[in-house]
């Protein structure tokens, strides 16, 4: 085993061995070639090359050293042409401060049986008065570089769960194609994580015609990962175990707090004036500077569904044309 590999336990070492092809002893030379490629783009600014985080890129792509390189590249890429999003890129910038607190993204302490972490979204806790679609990406892909650092995530990955209860047509106009693009450029084509899964609960039909848009954005695997499982949470635990979920997922964790992951990157003191010390991310050769934090809510639980459980789901094909139009015509 190598230094690369300190502190994985030997099931992960395995699991990482027979899913993503990593040969400890070659993964230097492995590391090495990818960094190599990196003349090849003069053009992007290389801002971080070592081992460790070269590593990851690999293991996103199955140690396919060409896709590992080409994420790589496109990871910096997009930040390099969304600039704005990444500056004063921590925890206590306030835009991203209060997404945090609101709960975007939650983040379960308990991972799933494949050792997955869970990634929820509450979907109609969003105050678009309080947190800009952006604001709340940031947020989340923030909290996705913290969490990466954890080898064992490397390797197992992520689950994200969007809960659509009581999300309105009004709220769901206001994310249009252009920022749902940006988003799928930063999670599915620039960023390091293997996600085994996004799972839909409680959708509507207007978020069925949302999904309709942005297929065309999504590449195949990732389709194939994308379950809708409306108001059927059977089909969602056959994936995911119930022991695994809070109660508003029919789990048997108790009801989510929002605030668990504000205050994981935000320190005990995450709703104090003062500017907060305990950052667990700082964004790389970035210079940040000072601003005085806003008085934020104190923390409370997430909302949670009173909707009424429907048999089966509505599939995708049976949405209408009038349907599809009322959104085009919504989100332009």
């Amino acid at each position: 085993m190598t230094h690369l590999q300190t502190g994985l336990s030997p099931e992960t070492i395995e699991k990482a061995r027979l899913e993503l092809n990593e040969n400890p002893d070659v993964l230097h030379q492995d590391i090495q070639q990818v960094r190599d490629m990196i003349i090849t783009r003069p053009d992007i600014g290389f801002l971080r090359t070592d081992d460790a985080f070269i590593l990851r890129f690999l293991r996103a792509r199955k140690f396919h050293q060409a896709d590992a390189f080409r994420l790589l590249a496109q990871y910096f890429q997009y930040r390099q042409l969304n600039l704005d999003m990444f500056k004063n890129f921590k925890a206590d910038d306030p835009g991203i401060k209060r997404a945090l607190i609101d709960g975007f993204p939650g983040v379960l302490e308990k991972r799933d049986h494949y050792g997955r972490k869970i990634l929820l979204l509450f979907a109609a806790n969003w105050d678009q008065s309080r947190n800009s679609f952006i604001d709340i990406l940031r947020a989340i892909l923030l909290s996705l570089e913290v969490l990466i650092e954890d080898q064992e995530l490397q390797i197992n990955g992520f689950i994200l769960i969007i809960d659509w209860s009581n999300f309105s047509f009004k709220q769901a106009s206001k994310l249009t194609p252009s920022i749902l693009k940006l988003a799928i450029e930063g999670l599915q084509d620039s960023f390091p994580a293997r996600f085994g899964g996004v799972h839909f609960v409680n959708q509507p039909w207007y978020i069925h015609a949302l999904y309709t848009l942005i297929k065309p954005f999504l590449k195949d695997k990732t389709r194939k990962r994308i379950f809708l499982h409306g108001n059927n949470l059977n089909s969602l635990h056959q994936l995911i175990h119930p022991e695994c979920l809070p109660s508003e997922f029919g789990g048997t964790l108790p009801p989510y707090d929002m605030g668990t992951w504000a205050r994981t990157l935000l320190g005990p003191d995450y709703s104090d004036e003062n500017d907060y010390t305990h950052t667990s991310y700082n964004a790389m050769h970035v210079k940040h500077s000072s601003s005085n934090l806003e008085r934020e809510c104190s923390p409370k639980l997430m909302k949670r569904s009173q909707s009424v459980v429907e048999p089966g789901m509505l599939k995708q094909e049976e949405l209408g044309e009038s349907e599809n139009t009322q959104l085009l015509l919504a989100l332009d």
